[in-house]
């Protein structure tokens, strides 16, 4: 076969060698184009809201291959059903292109509760939707601060902040009604223990502001109240008066005082005036 070739002119034979060159060119580029499925396009489909299994299934059969890209929570859809896909629904793709979803979890994640008290509505509203959690109920109560978060609640009692609970839980907002516009009398207060001042107060929508404790005091639940500001009289013996939201500060002590009434000394409505703590 040399002798074959050596026997040829060079030209005859620098022209078989282009041609064997040109012909395993054009062999390369019809492979190329079979094995890349050259110019062949399939449309996505879609695959939202199917299980992820069904998803799966489907692209596949289309020539597609699938790869989980990621995970999240939404209590609106089922679970493992697919969020997301890229490239989108009805995009022109080649075969064996790889479709990416998203899935949603099987179960909701865990997080903190983050406290709301003290936030505006329209703050606390916004943290619950970035953290995942659902607004429930708003109720209204008394309060000097008015559209502020005063209580937050879950299944009807207060939760505290950093409380681990699931995602998708449903929070109930307790919210300043501000001042109310008509006055009442004073509450008188004296004598008191704690828990009976803090009933009477919450009651008439009025607010507990400072708690002063005597040294003496153990058990705050169990003392007594032997002063408090705005008091029930003025110096003059008239009647202060109280706004629903206002609050009243008290001081409490251990031991019950008893009130000594000054018979020279009785205001307008006849009663008897305290002169504080040490009455007892």
């Amino acid at each position: 076969m040399f002798k074959v070739i050596t026997q040829r002119p060079f030209w005859v034979n620098f022209l078989i060698a282009i041609a064997i060159i040109v012909l395993i060119f054009f062999l390369f580029l019809l492979s190329l184009r079979f094995f890349t499925h050259h110019g062949d396009y399939l449309k996505v489909p879609d695959v939202s809201n199917k299980n992820i299994k069904e998803a799966s299934i489907l692209l596949k059969k289309e020539g597609f291959e699938v790869v989980i890209q990621d995970s999240v929570y939404y209590d609106t859809i089922p679970p493992l059903s697919v969020v997301k896909q890229f490239p989108e629904p009805d995009a022109s793709v080649k075969v064996n292109r790889t479709v990416y979803l998203t899935v949603n979890k099987a179960v909701p994640p865990v997080i903190e509760m983050p406290n709301l008290i003290g936030m505006s509505f329209r703050n606390a509203e916004l943290e619950l939707k970035n953290r995942g959690l659902k607004l429930g109920d708003t109720s209204y109560k008394p309060d000097i601060a008015k559209n502020a978060v005063l209580e937050q609640l879950m299944n009807h009692s207060s939760i505290r902040p950093g409380t681990k609970i699931t995602m998708g839980t449903t929070i109930a907002l307790v919210l300043g009604a501000g001042v109310g516009s008509q006055e009442m009398p004073v509450p008188d207060l004296f004598g008191m223990n704690y828990e009976e001042a803090s009933a009477l107060l919450e009651a008439n929508g009025i607010m507990l502001g400072s708690v002063v404790q005597d040294d003496d005091v153990k058990d705050t639940g169990g003392a007594f109240v032997f002063r408090q500001q705005p008091a029930r009289f003025n110096d003059d013996g008239s009647m202060n008066r109280i706004r629903q939201g206002q609050m009243i500060d008290i001081w409490i002590t251990a031991v019950k005082p008893i009130r000594k009434t000054d018979s020279t000394s009785l205001n307008p409505g006849n009663q008897p005036v305290s002169s504080g703590k040490n009455e007892y």
